[in-house]
């Protein structure tokens, strides 16, 4: 997709459902922001992809920093090993997990579980999560999204219609008559129903809590997993902590081994990291530091709201269209065109062809300029001979000159004659040059001069002003130094004193850029009066 020349498309992110990383294009830098990824495959998603090409800058997640996940085998064999024996002893286990992502993947492998073992076909398990019932109605309508082993599943019946798993709607509805298995959000056991069972079953060392994933600082999850003797009840009284408590990720967040491998393919010369806890960020930083000492690759950890600046020195290229891409140009050759910029893509064409690559079109001035003048049209002819090499007599009603193959000048009356020119930079510049001519040496026009304007510090200091101000709409970086321009250029410095119009720069092609620039601005700054 093309939004003011800014293009950005997407990859499969492997975090949830519908999660995607993206590639931005500006100008021809391209800065790939992963968000929530992971490069793992799960039960029911595909690992994030890895982009065909390197970004210069990637924007990447730091949640686990320098942290290793367990296999995948070995975490699902912990998981269900611990909800066997709780339940099998008469317990209930209690996961907390977000609504979205995590709580989808662990109810297919309960369903699973439950299915090859029927002695555990009396225990319940029940979801308590209005949003978790209404994403699995998304989840169970793009099917396709998903990976390989879902879709192949989704051929014979819907993996998201669970046979041994029911909603719950509310507390109210629960009956605590016995072992079960509960999975409840908010993963943080801050409030709602997840933190209304926790202080339910907190106290009974036959009950079981398991973590499913990444728990945010200062939350009871947080707390519980340090295993304190006792916890704050939501009704404010303290209560002895008996219940055990698993911490089993399956978080969908990268850890280290997936990050590295990442960043290895991708060899982007810029890595920011963002979404980490500040330790956690500072030891990731140092180890890819380690990890790519011996290249050139940045590594930044930028705080939050901290701006992050960098320089890219792209080349542009402006690409042939249309007649004249028709030949291919020999080696050397010049080629002219109308040089079009759309967004940060630069093109160039005939003027023909303009109407058909671009929604602009061509078009012509013709000025027509009268100028008193009541001397012989013979001398008029010799001052212009006098000037200009072409100058042809055409055979007209009225005397006609035609200057540069371009200007007309005619003697239309016997007290002026008429200047008519298709308007364009250098036919411009011709008929200006006739107008002088004819007014300096003609008795009965007024003379021009130049403005005699006076050197007064208020006009200077304006001058100053409009001088930096049109050097920095050609050249960019301008600053001003004790009464000095400081112009720089892809690190290029040239020193300007527009006063005497002097410019000291080791680099010729710039210094005489700025000459040719400051000629030009006094001219305009320093007007013609009549």
């Amino acid at each position: 997709m093309e939004v003011n020349g800014i293009r950005f498309w997407c990859y499969t992110a492997g975090h949830v459902l519908g999660a995607a990383m993206f590639m931005v294009d500006i100008a021809g830098v391209r800065v790939l922001y992963t968000g929530d990824y992971s490069r793992e495959e799960d039960r029911h998603l595909r690992a994030a992809e890895t982009p065909q090409f390197s970004p210069d800058v990637c924007i990447i997640e730091s949640t686990y920093g320098v942290q290793l996940h367990q296999p995948r085998a070995i975490r699902e064999k912990r998981f269900t090993d611990v909800i066997h024996n709780v339940v099998s002893q008469g317990g209930r286990v209690l996961i907390p997990a977000f609504a979205l992502g995590r709580a989808q993947e662990l109810l297919l492998i309960l369903d699973e579980y439950w299915a090859g073992h029927p002695e555990l076909h009396n225990v319940p398990i029940y979801y308590a999560s209005p949003l978790a019932k209404r994403c699995l109605a998304v989840y169970q309508t793009y099917i396709n999204a998903m990976n390989d082993r879902i879709r192949t599943q989704f051929e014979g019946s819907n993996p998201f219609d669970f046979k041994h798993i029911m909603p719950l709607k509310s507390i109210e509805n629960f009956e605590d008559d016995g072992p079960s298995v509960v999975m409840a959000s908010p993963g943080g056991l801050q409030s709602g129903l997840s933190r209304q069972l926790f202080d339910i079953w907190c106290q009974d060392k036959k009950n079981a809590c398991i973590i499913p994933g990444y728990v945010v600082e200062g939350t009871l999850a947080k707390t519980i997993m340090n295993e304190p003797k006792d916890v704050t009840l939501m009704s404010g009284l303290q209560a002895p902590l008996n219940m055990q408590v698993h911490y089993i990720s399956f978080s969908a967040h990268a850890d280290f081994s997936q990050t590295s491998a990442f960043l290895n393919e991708l060899q982007p010369p810029n890595i920011i990291l963002v979404h980490g806890e500040a330790n956690e960020m500072g030891r990731l930083k140092q180890k890819l530091m380690t990890q790519f000492a011996d290249q050139n690759i940045r590594v930044l950890s930028p705080k939050n709201c901290q701006t992050v600046e960098m320089h890219f020195n792209a080349e542009k290229t402006a690409k042939a269209i249309g007649r004249l891409a028709e030949k291919t140009p020999e080696v050397g050759s010049q080629v002219g065109g109308l040089l079009v910029r759309k967004g940060f893509t630069y093109q160039i064409m005939a003027p023909e062809d303009l109407h058909v690559f671009t929604q602009l079109s061509t078009g012509t001035v013709t000025q027509r300029l009268s100028i008193p003048y009541k001397g012989a049209f013979t001398v008029l002819r010799h001052r212009l001979q006098q000037l200009y090499e072409g100058v042809e007599t055409l055979n007209e009603d009225v005397p006609t000159l035609k200057v540069h193959g371009k200007v007309l000048v005619k003697q239309v009356g016997m007290d002026y004659v008429v200047l008519q020119w298709v308007s364009d930079p250098i036919t411009d510049m011709v008929s200006d040059s006739i107008i002088a001519m004819m007014m300096n040496f003609n008795p009965e026009s007024p003379k021009m001069k130049t403005s005699d304007v006076e050197s007064t510090e208020g006009k200077a200091v304006d001058t100053s002003k409009i001088v930096q101000s049109l050097l920095v709409s050609l050249f960019g970086d301008v600053k001003e130094l004790d009464g000095k321009l400081i112009v720089s250029v892809d690190g290029v410095v040239a020193n300007v004193d527009h006063t005497s119009n002097t410019v000291d720069c080791e680099n010729e092609n710039l210094r005489e850029r700025i000459k040719v620039a400051l000629r030009r601005m006094e001219i305009a700054i320093k007007p013609v009066r009549m």
